[in-house]
């Protein structure tokens, strides 16, 4: 897969997944400038138009080892200068162990790689299912957009019994 078939999936999968949730999906929008002073082009921008909230995402796909390695500590530093919600989304094998470190413990990075149902794949327990699946670029919408549903999923929240200790509420009791 090349870096604009991986930012191409990522579109897909966001619009299949939350444009009926409000969100649109625009390509290559050109926002500012970078900490160099050039012209900075958002890979995806995902906005919601009743709330007027946006995301900017850059794709980043590595399935050999190759100079996105030397891209990644810039693009990280250029989405924080960015000062919107904004994130690099990042799949493939080709990362060296240095900057692979770097993309798992940024808050600016999620990892996605979307299956050909193009449905969210929530998190498997494991130690290395954490960079599987689309859940940490879910999470990223569901934070920026406030959809908390997405990540309580039908988790039933906590309520105190008669007797006073807690409880998970169960949905006949609502």
């Amino acid at each position: 897969m090349k870096g604009n078939e991986y930012k191409q999936l990522v579109a897909r999968y966001l619009i299949t997944t939350y444009a009926q949730r409000g969100l649109e999906v625009y390509d290559e929008v050109s926002l500012g400038t970078s900490i160099l002073g050039k012209q900075r082009r958002i890979d995806l921008f995902v906005l919601c138009k009743a709330t007027n909230v946006a995301l900017a995402l850059e794709c980043k796909y590595q399935d050999s080892s190759g100079t996105v390695d030397e891209k990644i500590p810039y693009a990280l530093e250029d989405l924080a200068g960015l000062r919107m919600p904004s994130a690099i989304i990042y799949a493939g094998d080709g990362f060296s162990d240095g900057v692979l470190h770097l993309l798992r413990s940024s808050p600016f990075a999620a990892y996605c790689l979307p299956d050909t149902t193009l449905r969210p794949m929530a998190r498997i327990r494991g130690s290395e299912s954490i960079h599987a699946g689309t859940w940490q670029l879910d999470h990223v919408i569901a934070r920026t957009f406030r959809l908390w549903d997405i990540i309580l999923g039908d988790k039933p929240p906590l309520a105190v019994d008669a007797f006073g200790a807690l409880a998970t509420r169960s949905s006949k009791a609502e």
